[in-house]
């Protein structure tokens, strides 16, 4: 591998502490000298820094949903040229290992609206191993992943709404000390998703335990955002203070309206269980509206069974008034515990072409121009697009998101869809929205702590030994961007747009954007920690 000087750059090393001019020599994948300008010998490749350019470690994206995508699309550009050099996948409680041969299919179908569901994908791994092996063949950023407890719930009970028994619960816990055997690097849940939703706390107790013993942290979407919030929260910050086990609360908002200026509620609950000795951390992104499929906003029981009875359900017509009355009157556990506004829901996304034309558009403005309920036309979209209809809500309230970005344990997460027409522009815009919008147009941070929260501190998290700074015998996993041009470009109505500011993203040493163009490489691999709690790589 060829040796690059990045020379003359200000560089932010991820620690929160100042910039520094420094000439920074990249040689086999590795950083092996920071020095003053001009001191260091030659390289095959010289990168000049403009004035004012900064050097900071790649970006950590600690919530994404690139498990298929980062094998169908191993150029992951839009991420990649975010600066993005590692994700961690397996998020919210469903995900595709471990795996047997039915689950598979009923997974694939339940998030092909995160994913897609590529007809053409060799889906032959079924552990965790296997499937990081396949990450090994070939991707572009790093990626570690998490045990989701929804799969496995879907492996050891199966769809139905109902208690896990004794010899169920300890089936899980072997699934999962297996996983974490075979390098992930805790477990992820969507407790708001089925079959996850149907976990009760002992049950998560029990699994936390195991992945406490090995050293990890479990990842949970809470039972609620909205209405039951605090209360959600509350659940996971007694879960760590019980278990022992390292808690990271994945895109922690307090959304709709119940919840507007309410973050220091939920920051003070942090922050007591913190003082009490719990490892409580958490990430955001820094917008909005939130993400997420149409079929999330079913009520539990409707989705019971899986996708092929929540069909069923939707075509009897005393189910639908059953589900009408949920999520228009009572408020549906799937939305948060709140009634669906249905002019905050915008469709993202459909696998049915024959829905293209609605995309981009409200359920509200859907329903008002055929004349008909949203809750009506709610329904036939699910039907029609046998559940894979992609949505934006927007709830979100800016005093909150500002507030818990500025929390010391906050942390940056994409949560970032990348199928449909018109996905939220956080996957293409997250991070430089960080580094433009609220660091140099709104000083909510200085650039020196946002690039903490974006690298060092996740890579603590995740418990990396030589990634997250920069610093000699470190991994080469950096950004060069312009701190006075870097911006998200990436809108609702145009959201596939590449950042602006961001010439030079590496990989291990590889040039994954140079000169803003991809290259094609696929530097990355799969980021295992070992039964220690430690990573190997």
């Amino acid at each position: 591998m060829p040796s690059t000087l990045f020379r003359g750059a200000d560089v932010i090393d991820g620690t929160g502490a100042p910039r520094v001019r420094r000439d920074v020599l990249v040689s086999d994948g590795i950083i092996t000298s920071i020095a003053e300008p001009g001191t260091v010998p030659g390289a095959d490749r010289i990168v000049d820094a403009s004035p004012g350019q900064v050097l900071s470690p790649g970006f950590i994206d600690m919530h994404a949903h690139s498990d298929l995508r980062l094998l169908t699309d191993p150029d992951h550009f839009p991420k990649i040229s975010q600066g993005v050099t590692t994700e961690v996948i397996g998020q919210d409680g469903i995900a595709y290992a471990p795996i047997d041969d039915a689950t598979l299919d009923v997974v694939r179908r339940q998030i092909a609206g995160w994913n897609g569901n590529p007809v053409d994908l060799d889906f032959s791994w079924r552990s965790v191993s296997e499937y990081l092996t396949r990450l090994d063949q070939g991707i572009t950023p790093n990626a570690a992943y998490l045990v989701p407890q929804g799969t496995l719930r879907y492996l050891a009970v199966g769809a139905d709404q109902r208690p896990a028994t004794p010899s169920e619960i300890a089936h899980m816990q072997e699934l999962l000390a297996q996983g974490l055997q075979e390098g992930a690097v805790g477990m992820s849940s969507g407790l708001t998703y089925t079959p996850g939703m149907y976990a009760d706390t002992s049950e998560l107790r029990a699994l936390c335990e195991v992945v406490a013993d090995f050293g990890g942290f479990y990842a949970p979407h809470t039972r609620s955002y909205g209405a039951g919030a605090l209360d959600a929260y509350q659940e996971m910050l007694d879960l760590s203070r019980d278990t022992g086990c390292a808690l990271h609360l994945t895109h922690a908002t307090m959304n709709f309206g119940v919840n507007r200026g309410r973050a220091r509620e939920f920051l003070d609950r942090v922050d007591s269980a913190i003082a009490d000795g719990c490892d409580v951390t958490l990430d955001t992104y820094p917008y909005l509206p939130g993400a997420t499929t149409l079929s999330a906003l079913l009520p539990s029981w409707a989705m019971s069974g899986g996708p092929d009875r929540a069909l069923e359900r939707l075509g009897d017509p005393d189910m639908r008034r059953r589900i009408a009355q949920d999520v228009d009157v009572d408020g549906s556990d799937g939305c948060h515990g709140v009634t669906v506004e249905w002019e905050t829901i915008q469709l993202s996304g459909v696998a049915n072409p024959e829905l293209d034309r609605y995309v981009g558009r409200t359920m509200s403005d859907i329903a008002a121009e055929a004349g008909r309920s949203p809750v009506d036309v709610f329904f036939d979209f699910l039907r029609r697009d046998a559940l894979a209809t992609t949505i934006l809500q927007h709830v979100g309230h800016e005093e909150n998101v500002r507030e818990i970005m500025a929390h010391p344990r906050h942390m940056g997460g994409s949560d970032a869809i990348l199928v449909g027409e018109k996905p939220h522009p956080r996957a293409w815009g997250t991070f430089p929205r960080y580094l433009g919008h609220y660091v140099r147009d709104e000083q909510l941070l200085s650039l020196e702590d946002c690039i903490n929260h974006l690298t060092g501190r996740p890579a603590a998290r995740l418990r990396l030994r030589a990634r997250g700074t920069i610093a000699e015998g470190h991994a080469a996993d950096l950004v060069l961007f312009d701190p006075t041009t870097v911006r998200d470009t990436a809108t609702f109505e145009n959201p596939k747009q590449q950042a602006e500011g961001i010439s030079h993203v590496m990989v291990n040493g590889a040039f994954a954007i140079d000169d803003r163009r991809p290259t094609h490489s696929l530097a990355g691999h799969a980021l295992r920690m070992n039964p220690t709690g430690k990573q190997t790589s």
